[in-house]
C-alpha cells in the first residue's frame, strides 16, 4: 500500500521551453512567455534620454493571458495560428511574442479542463 507521501512524489513538474518559430509544429501546445510592444518615443520626452522623435521605443512585458495553452493549427512564419480552449482562433506574430512550447501532456490536460469549463458555462 502506498503512503500519501509516495503518491504525491509521483507528480511530475514540467517546464515550458522557449521555442523558435521554425520549430513550432501543428498540434503543439504553446503559450506566450513575453511580448514586445512599441511605443512612440515622445512618451519618454522627460526621461533625460536622447531618443529621435521618429524612433519607436520597444519594451518587453508579461501578458496577463500568459500560460493559457493554445493548440497550433498552422504555421506560416512569422505567424502562428492557434485555437484557444475557450473557442476562436488567435494569431501570434513571433517577431513580437516569445512563445514557449508546453509539455504535451500538461498542455492537453489543461486544454481539456478549460474546454469542459467553457461547456459548463454554456449550460
Amino acid at each position: 500500500m502506498k503512503t500519501k507521501l509516495e503518491k504525491e512524489s509521483s507528480i511530475a513538474t514540467t517546464v515550458a521551453v522557449r521555442i523558435a518559430g521554425e520549430d513550432i509544429a501543428k498540434g503543439d501546445y504553446v503559450t506566450v512567455l513575453s511580448e514586445v510592444i512599441e511605443l512612440p518615443s515622445f512618451f519618454w520626452d522627460c526621461s533625460g534620454l536622447s531618443i529621435p522623435v521618429d524612433e519607436p521605443v520597444r519594451t518587453r512585458y508579461m501578458p496577463r493571458y500568459g500560460g493559457e495553452p493554445c493548440k497550433v493549427v498552422a504555421v506560416c512564419l512569422p505567424f502562428v495560428y492557434t485555437r484557444r480552449a475557450a473557442g476562436g482562433l488567435t494569431t501570434f506574430d513571433t517577431r513580437l511574442k516569445q512563445l514557449v512550447r508546453l509539455d504535451p501532456q500538461s498542455g492537453k490536460e489543461v486544454w481539456k479542463r478549460l474546454r469542459s469549463k467553457k461547456k459548463k458555462r454554456k449550460k
